[in-house]
């Protein structure tokens, strides 16, 4: 004996339900044309719907409208996390605006960016939120030439005129080095990103350019680029300053993770953070403030970022007449502590 499977209830059977048309339960269930409805039949509408367990098709939408309704996020590392809340953001705004986000992971290659990218243009994306930015980007480049909605979140490229939403780096940075300085600190360190990328370039500028604010010595063997955001990076370049012989009583990482590193090195020779090394990341990301020694950091609003790149990109889908532009959001300092004032005037070569 052969079970029947049960019927799928239609857009027909909520307006049958409702006693109206069907063109009025579609407006009343698309976030975007409900204000159409008097708010008293989208409450009867939203109840039959629920009732009946209807959901809506948005494949058959899309081959309707010739629109999908989807965003594409593609994000350079989703381990890093920096990423989560903004995703967390941008995906907010996009569902109570009746968008949908397909999520991609890079791993900050671009063979795979390029592969992951037009997977996401196969399947007829509206536009990009796009956080993987690099210097020298060619894909960014084609994709702007070829007119595809996007918007930068967390990054921002110079050379193209592409809507972005940024963090104030360059004051973060500044407000790091005021800290260090207030403290008393003179030699401070900078283990800045890779130059490769818009932030690492960026937050190594606003450094030199804070340093030289205090009238502090400008030494370049005190700027050392780290090859990758990661703790490992952070540690090798941690590890190369102090077997250099530099005298230096503070460090500014390019962000928490590099920091992060700079306590693995600490930790394995014995010196501690903030007796005998002070250090400031950058980011803020969850659970600094549970460390053994909590991270002073600068803030940046990750969630505002994924929202406001997510506003962006709709109105550059939605009007016509939209004009690229760039979005700065404050980045604050958060002192916690992993800052003091220098008490061994440098960090011993030789503890282990």
């Amino acid at each position: 004996m052969t079970r029947e499977r049960p019927s799928v209830p239609t857009l027909r059977d909520v307006a049958d339900a409702v006693g109206v048309h069907a063109t009025t339960v579609s407006r009343a269930l698309n976030p975007k044309t409900r204000s159409q409805v008097g708010a008293e039949t989208v409450k009867r509408i939203m109840k039959a719907a629920d009732s009946l367990g209807y959901r809506p098709n948005p494949i058959a939408r899309s081959l309707k409208t010739s629109r999908s309704a989807t965003v594409g996020l593609v994000i350079p590392d989703l381990t890093n996390p920096l990423f989560p809340p903004i995703v967390r953001g941008a995906e907010a705004v996009l569902e109570a605006a009746g968008y949908s986000a397909l999520i991609v992971n890079t791993d900050s290659d671009l063979v795979r960016e390029r592969a992951r990218v037009e997977s996401l243009r196969s399947r007829q994306v509206e536009g990009f939120i796009i956080a993987t930015a690099l210097l020298d980007h060619p894909l960014l480049r084609e994709l702007h030439e070829q007119g595809a909605r996007m918007v930068l979140v967390n990054r921002k490229v110079e050379t193209l005129q592409i809507p972005s939403v940024v963090s104030d780096d360059a004051d973060g940075i500044a407000q790091a080095v005021r800290h260090l300085v207030e403290l008393g600190h003179v030699r401070i360190a900078h283990l800045a990103g890779p130059r490769t990328t818009s932030t690492g370039l960026l937050r190594a500028r606003a450094f030199r350019h804070a340093v030289q604010d205090h009238d502090l010595p400008a030494d370049p063997s005190l700027i050392v680029e780290c090859t990758g955001w990661n703790e490992a990076a952070g540690a090798r370049a941690l590890a190369g300053l102090l077997d250099g012989g530099n005298a230096f009583t503070a460090v500014v990482a390019g962000n928490d993770l590099i920091a992060l590193g700079c306590y693995d090195v600490l930790a394995e020779r014995g010196l501690s953070c903030p007796g005998d090394l002070s250090v400031v990341g950058f980011n803020d990301i969850p659970f600094l403030d549970k460390l053994r020694t909590p991270l002073t950091t600068v803030r940046l609003p990750h969630v505002d970022l994924g929202a406001e790149a997510a506003r962006m990109l709709i109105e550059s889908i939605e009007d016509s007449g939209y004009r690229p532009r760039s979005l700065l959001l404050p980045a604050t300092l958060t002192v916690r502590a992993s800052t003091t004032r220098p008490h061994t005037g440098q960090p011993s070569r030789t503890a282990r």
